[in-house]
């Protein structure tokens, strides 16, 4: 039995013909298999950019930045940041690059809002080059729930 396939509807858009020469060259390029797959992925993403400048939904994404760890001070501002967004900002992840740089990835989850406001708190910092927050409307599982079998064993123990 095959999964079932979510409900579709058919639409049409008029486009200038060099547009359409574009999106075709796209779907090749990208290796979708027709125009409606790239359409739908086109979409969602501008969906999701929406929502994240104007809602408050939770949100999951990641901060990916550039910063010189040579600026004095910087690495230790980036991590108090971290820490005050702790419950934001779920993982980090650095990679040293040459010439005094560092890529720096930041997975976060939280309200569209609060993660936009952190993501330009950590980027306005002397010493960041560049940076960008990527948000998709799907959130992260929670990180930790208590288990309550844990709670049980132990109430049990005394």
């Amino acid at each position: 039995m095959t999964a079932p396939t979510p409900h579709l509807v058919r639409t049409s858009a008029s486009l200038p013909a060099e547009v359409l020469s574009s999106l075709d060259k796209l779907v090749i390029d990208r290796g979708f298999p027709n125009r409606s797959a790239l359409l739908t992925e086109i979409i969602q993403k501008e969906v999701a950019a929406f929502q994240q400048d104007y809602t408050n939904d939770i949100m999951a994404g990641t901060l990916t930045l550039v910063y010189d760890h040579a600026v004095p001070g910087l690495q230790l501002k980036l991590n108090q940041l971290k820490h005050q967004f702790v419950a934001e900002i779920i993982s980090s992840t650095q990679i040293q690059l040459m010439n005094h740089h560092t890529l720096e990835v930041n997975l976060m989850q939280g309200p569209a809002q609060d993660l936009n406001h952190i993501s330009q708190k950590i980027l306005s910092n002397r010493g960041v080059k560049t940076g960008n927050l990527y948000l998709t409307n799907s959130a992260l599982p929670p990180i930790y729930t208590p288990n309550p079998s844990i709670s049980q064993e132990k109430n049990h123990a005394i």
